[in-house]
């Protein structure tokens, strides 16, 4: 069977649900990341407060601070790079034992009650890809948090007035960069979760992803902690 024909096991569903599912991830990392809509956002307000901490930290005598901050975000960076190999591993797994599966997916309400195998198994290809996805951007958000370090660590012990903001400027940076990494890590976690719901039935998927983009612009652009940064930049 060629590639071609494993694909057309697809329903035209399963093909709008999977266009739906891109564009809604693809198209929140847009509307984040490049600020089309022009709206205040959590990850600007975030950077404002990395550029604050980035002069604390410039113009410390004592960065041991800094480093304890920089090391706990490491160890949760740590923590979902292993889980996303873990989870990894589990769905390869899955496609070994893809006949049990299968089964218990078709007792599901609102599934099928056929279910092809090749469907299935692209299903959990496409799954496996965002975990994958998550996995890259947890590990290079680990990597520049260890450039993080450098940064901190190339900072003279005593710094003129007038330097302050150029290496505070480069610190945030460098934070910013890495942070945001950790955030399109997190985001392929709540899309997997969408591709999850794949497995009961096309619609579950739509919903699913629909449901998952507003959380996350809520989140993004009218969220509490948001608010709080907002109010404390005005006062």
């Amino acid at each position: 069977m060629s590639f071609l024909d494993v694909l057309a096991k697809l329903s035209r569903l399963d093909w709008i649900g999977l266009v739906w599912f891109l564009v809604c991830w693809l198209g929140f990392e847009l509307v984040v990341d490049r600020g089309w809509l022009g709206k205040a956002r959590l990850q600007e307000e975030t950077h404002k407060q990395r550029l604050a901490w980035g002069c604390s930290m410039v113009r410390r005598e004592n960065r041991i601070l800094d480093s304890s901050l920089i090391a706990n975000l490491l160890q949760s960076l740590s923590f979902y790079a292993n889980t996303s190999i873990y989870i990894i591993g589990a769905l390869f797994a899955a496609l070994g034992a893809l006949d049990q599966l299968i089964a218990t997916a078709a007792e599901l309400p609102f599934s099928p009650r056929v279910l092809s195998r090749e469907a299935v198994e692209i299903k959990l290809l496409i799954l496996i890809s965002v975990f994958v996805v998550a996995y890259f951007k947890f590990t290079w958000s680990l990597r520049q948090f260890n450039l993080l370090s450098i940064t901190v660590g190339s900072v003279p012990h005593e710094v003129a007035e007038a330097e302050v903001e150029y290496y505070a400027r480069k610190f945030a940076a460098v934070n910013t960069c890495a942070g945001n990494d950790f955030n399109r890590g997190l985001r392929a976690y709540y899309f997997g979760m969408a591709v999850m719901s794949w497995m009961v039935s096309a619609w579950a998927f739509i919903g699913a992803t629909a449901v998952i983009a507003v959380v996350l612009a809520r989140r993004e652009f009218n969220s509490p902690v948001l608010m709080a940064l907002r109010s404390l930049d005005e006062s």
